[in-house]
């Protein structure tokens, strides 16, 4: 009993260290209306998807949707609201891992108040629910991480918090930081982007609680376009637990040829 109680102690001061929160992210350039088209493909441009980007603004309050759409029919979708009145702040969150793309389609959803809900199918095609009360990170990031880094500074480290579902939620640490500028070209014109590579901290932890708190994924790497208005490009990485590296990038619509 006693070893039992110790471990989880040891694991509550894991959490906490894990949640404990950097300082968000300060407004520079306040966020307004977007709406940007997208493809999704895997790392040899084979095209598996489409997607969309829209952004809505009203005061300082922000509704972000982020919808890709698999040739197999699956929807990854992501709605973010946030505030942007000096700082940046998540106030409310919503994944959906839905398709045969995804091992355990499920539906997560954050509040600011901390409650935290994961409704996830098991593989006999039951539905499992989690409702959790979290203490949630002033720098909580999900769903919103590619819009801070128009923000933050290349030329340091920026630490963010993201709260994952494993589909236990857990809250982890971002460490993001500038690896260059990477050449691009439109129509010919040559430009760069800030190319980022962004990991998840787990801490010097093994073993068992390893275990507990979950695989330490591969790196994300986002490309941002420079100058006095930033914005996203492309990036590359897995967008759920135990998936396939997506590259996602910035569309041109294509016209027909002829007119009727």
């Amino acid at each position: 009993m006693a070893r039992c109680f110790n471990y989880v102690v040891f694991i509550c001061a894991l959490w906490t260290a894990l949640t404990a929160g950097a300082e968000p992210v300060l407004v520079r350039h306040v966020q307004g209306f977007i709406h940007g088209f997208l493809v999704v493909k895997d790392l040899n441009d084979t095209l598996l998807g489409s997607g969309e980007l829209t952004q809505v603004a009203s005061g300082n309050r922000v509704t972000a949707t982020l919808s890709l759409h698999l040739k197999d029919g699956s929807l990854y979708q992501e709605t973010s609201v946030y505030s942007q009145q000096q700082v940046y702040k998540l106030l409310n969150y919503k994944q959906v891992l839905k398709g045969p793309a995804f091992k355990t389609p499920q539906t997560l959803t954050i509040d600011a108040n901390g409650s935290v809900s994961v409704v996830a199918m098991e593989q006999d095609g039951k539905e499992k629910t989690i409702n959790k009360q979290i203490a949630l990170p002033r720098d909580l990031a999900n769903g919103i991480v590619t819009m801070l880094l128009i923000d933050v500074d290349p030329k340091v480290e920026t630490t963010l918090s993201m709260l994952v579902a494993t589909p236990e939620p857990r809250v982890v640490k971002l460490k993001i930081a500038a690896a260059g500028a990477d050449p691009f070209s439109i129509g010919g014109s040559p430009n760069k982007a800030t190319h980022y590579v962004m990991k998840i901290d787990l801490g010097a932890i093994t073993g068992t609680v390893a275990k507990v708190v979950g695989k330490q994924p591969p790196p994300t790497e986002i490309w941002m376009a420079t100058g006095n208005a930033p914005i996203f490009l492309k990036s590359e990485g897995q967008m759920f637990q135990d998936g396939p590296i997506w590259r996602i990038e910035i569309a041109s619509p294509l016209w027909p040829s002829g007119r009727e």
